[in-house]
């Protein structure tokens, strides 16, 4: 007997939209279409390598404001 035909899986997320919503989750202003969309079409150990780079990007950025800014309160 011959199976129905069976849709085609949805195509995986690129990376821009990953990275967008990684970017959404950080600032807490996720989409619930997003988030769903998301758990149907992403990869976790995508998501949680793009939020760990997020994560020591924005330390670093972080760090190098207050340093700036330490440097030119003193002088």
């Amino acid at each position: 007997m011959k199976e129905p035909d069976k849709p085609p899986p949805p195509p995986p997320l690129t990376f821009w939209e990953m990275l967008q919503s990684v970017l959404a989750a950080a600032f807490g202003v996720q989409s619930g279409k997003n988030r769903s969309r998301d758990f149907s079409r992403g990869k976790p150990s995508h998501f949680i390598l793009l939020g760990l780079l997020f994560t020591g990007l924005f330390v670093l950025v972080l760090l190098a404001l207050v340093k700036l800014v330490l440097h030119l309160a003193v002088g």
